[in-house]
């Protein structure tokens, strides 16, 4: 077991709150701090698919089942053209075997199970990380509260536009990928949406997914370059770029009814050569944000976390546990990250020509996409 009494975790996210409850379950004592005032401030951006390799995570922190309770499990996959005819289906079952479910959940409610995971952890709210200092295997820690301290280990879990990774590793802003995301929680069930179905058009798609309590997460992805979409009027836009699909997203955009509604962000990309300095790491969207077209952001930073957590309790020393996080996990990550982008390639195609591979080997694709996660990190 590495020689670590004191660990200080930056950030209350997936990444940040999977982290502290790996650590504590190895029998470590970490401290978690988070800028955000509050909890309710932080799970932000409807709803999230945790997919059976994040499950499985999960479940090994026993915080599976309750997560499966508040979502839904997702059983099928669709690929569908602009007026919703089927072009390719997977069933998530089959392609998962037994790795676990695939399971929508908003995002609120799979943060309130991650904070109750964590709440033997001490955490402190409204705070953030000022300064950080290295010298003789020590960490210096200044926070914006004008407090500080001293750890053996410090876990940068603070997201794409990270403080840690800033103040350490890389000053670069994190890389436009050229797409426009419009994400929302409806409070009805389309006909016939029992699935996650990706409605797909000329440079863009629409994605419709039960998220539990007859409610429906749904995602408008614009290949487009980064514009600001004010909130006045932002639901009418919405609807008008997406005016020539067919009958269930026109009827998913019909239901919402308040522009606050209606999340929007620019996609961004986060590919960083280190993920480590001295004692300090980066682990989740800090280290590797990606594309979100593969669906696998947060179950990347479930798998980061809980095994930074195993590598720390096998290891000898500091060092060699996050020499074999990264060796494990850079591969992984490469993966997923290449796969977003050759995804986001095939949005790029003529739509008739997308639409016809999708329809010959639409499913296969699937099974190659997703064959390498199968195995545990």
């Amino acid at each position: 077991m590495a020689d670590v009494e004191r660990i200080l975790i930056v950030g209350g996210g997936i990444a940040g709150l999977t982290v502290a409850s790996a650590l504590h379950r190895r029998g470590f004592k970490p401290a978690l701090v988070e800028r955000s005032p509050t909890w309710d401030t932080i799970a932000v951006g409807a709803g999230i698919g945790v997919q059976p390799n994040g499950m499985r995570m999960l479940h090994a922190l026993a915080m599976g089942a309750a997560v499966e309770q508040a979502g839904t499990v997702i059983h099928r996959w669709r690929f569908c053209d602009e007026q919703g005819e089927v072009l390719s289906e997977t069933d998530l079952e089959t392609l998962w075997g037994e790795v676990g479910s695939w399971v929508a959940i908003e995002r609120t409610k799979l943060h309130e199970v991650l904070v109750a995971g964590a709440a033997a952890v001490p955490q402190r709210l409204g705070v953030s990380v000022t300064s950080l200092t290295q010298d003789g295997g020590r960490v210096f820690v200044g926070f914006s509260d004008g407090s500080a301290g001293e750890y053996d280990l410090v876990v940068g879990a603070d997201g794409i536009s990270s403080t840690v990774r800033g103040l350490t590793l890389s000053t670069a802003s994190p890389a436009d990928l050229g797409a426009m995301n419009w994400r929302s929680i409806a409070p009805i069930r389309p006909r016939g949406s029992t699935a996650l179905q990706l409605v797909l058009g000329d440079g863009c798609f629409f994605g419709l997914c039960p998220v539990g309590e007859g409610r429906t997460y749904g995602f408008g992805y614009v290949m487009q370059p980064r514009v600001r979409d004010p909130l006045e009027g932002r639901l009418r836009r919405l609807r008008q770029r997406f005016a020539a699909f067919g009958g269930l997203v026109r009827e998913y955009l019909a239901s919402l009814e308040r522009d606050e509604q209606v999340h929007c962000a620019a996609m961004e990309w986060v590919d960083v050569d280190e993920w480590y300095a001295g004692r300090v790491v980066l682990i989740g969207d800090a280290a590797h944000a990606s594309s979100p077209l593969m669906g696998q952001g947060g179950c990347m930073a479930m798998e980061d976390a809980c095994v930074l957590a195993e590598v720390l309790r096998s290891a000898a020393t500091v060092e060699s546990a996050l020499s074999n996080y990264v060796s494990r996990r850079k591969p992984r990550v490469k993966w997923v990250q290449q796969q977003s982008m050759a995804t986001a390639d095939a949005l790029r195609m003529p739509p008739a020509i997308r639409n016809t591979t999708l329809r010959e080997r639409g499913d296969q694709m699937m099974q190659s996409r997703f064959g390498p996660l199968i195995p545990a990190p």
